[in-house]
């Protein structure tokens, strides 16, 4: 019998080609919608792998700058990034609407996910862009971030997310992809560092530290080189240590 339980996600629909292959290892995928990747050929295709493998659904939306691929903070009005965030989800959901599918949640994209993490005024954009919307929906975001504690004040349902293949700073943020320790490629790490997360609650900084975190649901890349081979081996090996997928 499982002692734990977890939900693993993956970012879709970004272009990389591996979606089909993902998919099936999946207990939750977020799909880019328009901002800085995804169009409505490949929402559709990634929303009809969802359904097939009965995979929760989430959208991620983004900075609307395809090439910088949302990984650059943008200079935006307030009323601009609410619209460009509200007019991506919708064209997710229109799709989905079609295939009878629900959104289970939303996932900000790159710099905006991190900018929101940590900028008040970017977290209350964010979160007026998901009143805004027609349907209630969840958020995923990192635990004691100012993005969380302001949805949470404001009714919307938080979950607590992890990066199962990327190292954090002593602050509880993600170590640069620019620095060369930034993303955990060997299954065995890989595996640690969310055992450590979800039996212990805490995660171990590039400098050692041991940090508190929560979260239940656990982010592997999908443009990660080996995110294939990852995920097959967190499928085998997480209910062996009782931690279900699901």
């Amino acid at each position: 019998m499982s002692a734990f339980k977890i939900d693993i996600n993956a970012d879709l629909g970004e272009g990389i080609g591996n979606d089909e292959l993902l998919m099936p290892l999946l207990s939750s995928c977020n799909i880019a919608c328009g901002g800085h990747a995804g169009n409505e050929i490949s929402m559709r295709m990634v929303l009809g792998l969802a359904k097939k493998h009965k995979v929760n659904i989430g959208a991620h939306p983004s900075f609307p700058d395809p090439e910088n691929f949302g990984r650059k903070v943008m200079e935006m009005e307030a009323e601009a990034l609410i619209n460009s965030l509200t007019d991506q989800i919708l064209a997710l959901k229109d799709i989905a609407d079609e295939l009878d599918l629900q959104i289970n949640h939303i996932k900000p994209h790159g710099a905006l996910y991190n900018l929101i993490a940590v900028d008040k005024n970017a977290a209350i954009t964010v979160i007026q862009a998901i009143e805004k919307l027609d349907f209630k929906t969840k958020l995923y975001a990192p635990y004691n971030s100012v993005i969380a504690r302001l949805a949470t004040e404001n009714n919307i349902e938080v979950v607590f997310e992890a990066f199962a293949d990327r190292n954090y700073n002593d602050d509880l943020t993600l170590v640069s992809r620019k620095k060369d320790n930034a993303i955990i490629h060997k299954e065995e790490e890989v595996l640690s560092h969310i055992l450590e997360m979800v039996k212990k609650q805490k995660v171990t900084s590039v400098n050692g530290r041991k940090l508190d975190i929560k979260a239940s649901t656990f982010c592997v890349h999908g443009d990660t080189k080996n995110a294939v081979e990852i995920l097959k081996y967190l499928n085998e090996e997480l209910p062996k240590r009782r931690v279900e997928i699901e």
